[in-house]
């Protein structure tokens, strides 16, 4: 009896090999901790963002303290959008929408604030509001980011679980299901370009 190289057996396991290389049996659960970890991120910047506010609020009251009505939405907001949490196993397109209008709306109300501050030139002065409103603007700015590594990991994810062939894994083992990503909420009105007027 000839002995050839490859016998039946090792030919199967070398096929079957391939095909498992390809199937996304690291790759999925990977890019799962990925997005899991970029949600905590952007969870890490509203934080950061929400714990600011308290001292903003403390400041401006200094000067503006018949502001109340202003102060006091700013504080309701913070309140509504630490309130609003979407723990990373339960990231919904519902629970998503939830939390970015919680999140817009305290937005909304810090602006409004920005805009109350530009009637009291010696709060504008003011070392302590100077400080907190560079801490702010680059909260925001760390915000973007870390929205934007979301953004880029659960597309990474979602490619995994719906293109071949590592959706085949998924859709007999796993059974993950695409991740929301951010949306904005009004988009046509995003589509506009601002009007500016003198």
């Amino acid at each position: 009896m000839k002995r050839t190289l490859f016998s039946p057996s090792i030919g199967a396991l070398l096929i079957l090999s391939l095909l498992l290389s390809g199937c996304g049996m690291q790759s999925i659960p990977t890019a799962l901790n990925e997005v899991e970890a970029a949600w905590s991120e952007v969870l890490n910047q509203y934080k950061r963002r929400s714990d600011l506010i308290p001292n903003l609020v403390n400041v401006v009251k200094g000067y503006a303290s018949h502001e109340k009505e202003t102060l006091q939405a700013v504080v309701e907001a913070r309140a509504k959008a630490t309130q609003t949490q979407v723990p990373s196993d339960q990231l919904t397109p519902e629970a998503m929408n939830k939390f970015s209008q919680a999140q817009a709306g305290l937005g909304s109300a810090l602006s409004r604030l920005m805009v109350v501050v530009e009637r009291y030139p010696e709060l504008k002065a003011n070392e302590n509001f100077r400080d907190l409103q560079v801490q702010i603007e680059g909260t925001e700015n760390r915000i973007t980011v870390a929205r934007n590594r979301y953004i880029q990991s659960v597309k990474g994810f979602n490619n995994l679980v719906t293109v071949p062939p590592t959706s085949w894994y998924n859709s007999l083992f796993l059974k993950h299901e695409k991740k929301p990503q951010f949306s904005v909420e009004d988009e046509a009105a995003v589509k506009q370009a601002p009007v500016v007027e003198f």
